[in-house]
């Protein structure tokens, strides 16, 4: 098993990479790591090197060419569940391959995260980048609210929120159609989204779309999406 650790651009001098207190306790005390070792080096933006530890630093051996992401970017707005819900939620879907996270406060929303939370799901995501052999680490963006996120939406995205009730067709017969370059999901806190919501989105040119005939807890909801996304995505690609 070759182990991965993603790390600043910035530690990369040539072919030598300087390694915090963090990460050598990383290396040497969490992996048993010793001199000579070797490891995959990421930098977090699609680059991973091939690296040899050499005392308290590492040495770039070659350049490796690592393929795990989805064939576009994957964007998902989540409004932000209860206690520390969203942590899980960051971890399996960073499993999954979505780019960017960005968490919401939604008319519904009852969370009210501080900065050092924020630090936390970023850290989170990089944990969860390394374990699931990912090229990139996924931007964690700031809380906003609802309007402000989905309000940044372009013409080269296809945007899709999920409800909980009513016709909407599902997400999975929705994706094989997608046109654009990036997938954004929304999927809402508990209790769901507000019917103005709902209509601000479409009025934005979001569809509404469903995950299922059962009502999902708003910790599984983005995960099923991203899940689906991912297999939809896969399975075009392939």
């Amino acid at each position: 098993m070759t182990y991965r650790l993603v790390i600043n651009p910035e530690q990369i001098q040539k072919h030598q990479i300087t390694l915090d207190a963090q990460q050598q306790h990383y290396l040497f005390r969490v992996l048993r790591l010793n001199k000579g070792d070797r490891f995959i080096v990421l930098d977090g933006a699609g680059n991973s090197w091939l690296a040899q530890i050499a005392e308290n630093s590492a040495e770039i051996i070659e350049s490796i060419n690592i393929k795990t992401e989805l064939p576009v970017a994957l964007t998902l707005i989540t409004a932000l569940p209860k206690g520390s819900g969203y942590e899980q939620v960051i971890r399996c879907c960073t499993e999954l391959g979505v780019s960017n996270f960005i968490p919401v406060i939604s008319d519904r929303t009852i969370l009210k995260p501080s900065p050092s939370k924020v630090q936390r799901w970023r850290k989170i995501a990089t944990e969860a980048a390394e374990q699931s052999e990912r090229q990139i680490v996924p931007t964690v963006f700031e809380p906003v609210k609802l309007i402000s996120a989905i309000a940044e939406a372009t013409s080269k995205q296809d945007k899709y929120i999920c409800v909980a009730r009513g016709n909407a067709p599902t997400l999975w017969s929705c994706l094989p159609n997608r046109t654009q370059s990036e997938i954004v999901i929304a999927t809402g806190c508990e209790g769901g989204w507000t019917e103005t919501e709902i209509q601000t989105a479409i009025a934005i040119g979001y569809q509404p779309v469903s995950l299922g005939s059962r009502i999902l807890r708003a910790i599984t909801a983005p995960i099923v999406a991203s899940s689906l996304a991912l297999a939809a995505l896969e399975q075009i690609n392939n």
